[in-house]
């Protein structure tokens, strides 16, 4: 190898450490930007499992409030709001991964089939 050639190798081995610096921050901001979403998900996926929890129970009778509250995960159900009527409503708080990111609800809602 000449010289010119190393001396140019070594060069842009430095260039590769400052653009792996300068790329880990919006790697590490995408997954927790991905993150924040599947938690999303799942807090909306389980507010429509405890609404049609909620909405079977008040069919046979039961205490539908109760029940849609029992059917969410234990993390969910401090927040959440849960309301029977004419369908049950299922409103939780999505869980944050930072503590400065804005509060966020989802909510589902289940027909009685009245």
């Amino acid at each position: 190898m000449s010289h010119q050639a190393a001396g140019s190798f070594r060069r842009e081995d430095g260039t590769a450490s400052v653009e792996m610096v300068a790329v880990v921050p919006f790697l590490l901001l995408a997954v927790l930007v991905a993150a924040q979403i599947g938690l999303a998900g799942q807090a909306l996926w389980s507010a429509g499992i405890a609404a049609r929890a909620g909405a079977r129970a008040a069919l046979i009778g039961g205490d539908a409030a109760a029940v849609a509250r029992r059917a969410l995960p234990d993390s969910m159900r401090d927040g959440a709001e849960v309301s029977d009527g004419e369908d049950v409503s299922v409103r939780v708080v999505v869980p944050r991964l930072l503590p400065a990111m804005p509060r966020l609800t989802v909510a589902a809602t289940s027909d009685l089939g009245g």
